[in-house]
Order: structure tokens, then sequence, then C-alpha cells
């Protein structure tokens, strides 16, 4: 198992993950305060599992204090570089902007930083959202796609119930039971409690 260290921020209790790497730092997504909160670590790389506010809030601190690279799916681009994308969705809701570094792609095998990820493109909740599963044994970063006993909303721009159940069954759920799943809110879990216990699956 891979090692990292794990934080909560914001209102929404949004979850980012700093892994270390052969190379250096990775970190998964960037909630409100996560910039003060790591800023004495090594940060050289920050995924983006969506474009959601609370996944973003912190993106472009970040990026300036640890001079990292950037990277999201294309689809979630606009949410992370355009100041009043959220304004127009009838949110009250501003943004540093940031211009990602790299597009991510659904990819069987990525190298960050020396550690190979599987990235699958699961939308549904947000266009563009990404999980992160680090091989060959995990664990899988699943943002706001898959929870305990839950799945993520579809109610909000850009979702769609079915493309996200779909895309769960035909993509996380073929992983073993043991991989362990840390989402982007509320407790971890595994693949195989989700498929025995997950009421929308």
């Amino acid at each position: 198992m891979i090692q990292f260290k794990h934080f909560t921020g914001g209102v929404w209790e949004t979850h980012g993950y700093l892994v270390q790497a052969p190379q250096g730092g990775i970190l998964i997504d960037a909630p409100e305060g996560a910039d003060q909160h790591f800023a004495s670590e090594r940060i050289d790389l920050l995924l983006l599992t969506h474009g959601h506010f609370d996944h973003i809030v912190d993106a472009a601190r970040i990026h300036r204090r640890h001079r990292c690279r950037v990277g999201i799916h294309r689809d979630s681009v606009p949410m992370l570089s355009e100041p009043d994308f959220f304004k127009k969705m009838g949110f009250a809701l501003e943004i540093e902007t940031l211009q990602p570094d790299l597009l991510l792609e659904e990819s069987d095998s990525m190298d960050f930083l020396g550690l190979n990820f599987q990235t699958f493109l699961v939308p549904g909740h947000c266009p563009g959202s990404l999980c992160f599963f680090t091989q060959p044994d995990g664990p899988l970063f699943g943002g706001d796609v898959l929870f305990r006993e839950g799945v993520g909303r579809w109610d909000l721009p850009g979702g769609n119930r079915e493309i996200l159940i779909e895309g769960i069954h035909g993509k996380l759920l073929t992983l073993p039971d043991e991989i362990q799943v840390y989402p982007g809110h509320g407790p971890s879990t595994t693949i195989g409690y989700e498929k025995q216990n997950n009421p929308f699956l």
C-alpha cells in the first residue's frame, strides 16, 4: 500500500490526499484549506478528480506556492479556468482561476512521478470526473463518484444518473473486492463492501 496523508477542508468537508511517489509528492484534489495545511510539504503534481468548486478552490494557491504541475480532464477545465463559470450556473461562488498543465484522459497506465496509475473516466456526477487507481494493489482515489453506501449526486449541471451508475458498474466494480476506496467526502470503503451494501448499485 502506498503512503499518503489526508486532509479534510471547507464547509462540504472535502478530502485531499497527498501521496508520496518515488519522485515527489502528488496531491489529489485541493479543498479549502489544503494550501495552508500542506504548506510545508513537497507537492510536485496536483491531480484534480473533477472541477466542482469544493475540489479546486485552493488549486491556484497550491500551484503558486509549490510551482507544481496541475492535471484535470478537459471536460472539467472550464470550471477551473473561467472566473464566472459557477456564477453562470447560478452559484455565488468565486475561485482564483488557473490554466492546467496536463489534460488527463482515461488510461490503463500512466506514470506520475514514478508511481503507476490507472485512470478511470466516470462522468455522471460531473463532466470529466476521474478516479485514480494506484497500480497494482490500490487504493482507489474516487473523487465524488463512489462513496460508502452512496454515489455522487447527479442533480447538478452536467449530471446524469444512468451514466454515473453504468460507469461505476462497468469500471470500478470490476476491481478486486479488497481494494480500498478513498472518496472525496465521508469515510473510506472497499469495492467488495459497496457491491454488497450500496443501495444505489
